[in-house]
């Protein structure tokens, strides 16, 4: 049976990040990257956005955090994290036949009120 009570409000850095990951699209956008997917989730992990930039698969991921104070959004991706959406990305092209597609590696970081810091080829699968 359906409910008509309204969803739950989301926790503010669920918000945050995913105002983050709007910010980000629209900022590659504008350098040229054409959206494929966002939001992929699978049992590897979550991939931000899967972008092209021209013949090349660009897997990116966005962080944000209000400072530096505790090492910045860019050292929030541990080599965990990185193994993670390596795994997920790897998934993703297997399941979508894109294997023979170059692939990279991106992040976009947000710190306060800054603009966006785009890292191309920020980590490597090897």
């Amino acid at each position: 049976m359906a409910s008509d009570a309204p969803a739950p409000p989301k926790a503010a850095h669920l918000e945050a990040g995913e105002a983050a990951e709007r910010l980000a699209l629209r900022f590659l956008q504008e350098q040229g990257l054409r959206l494929v997917q966002s939001n992929f989730r699978c049992k590897s992990g979550e991939l931000d956005l899967i972008m092209r930039d021209g013949g090349v698969l660009v897997v990116v991921e966005v962080r944000r955090r209000r400072s530096n104070s505790h090492g910045g959004p860019l050292a929030s991706i541990t080599g965990g994290k990185q193994a993670r959406i390596i795994a997920a990305a790897q998934q993703y092209v297997i399941m979508r036949r894109l294997t023979h597609l170059p692939l990279r590696f991106d992040v976009v970081t947000f710190t306060g009120d800054q603009p966006p810091h785009w890292i191309k080829d920020a980590f490597r699968t090897y």
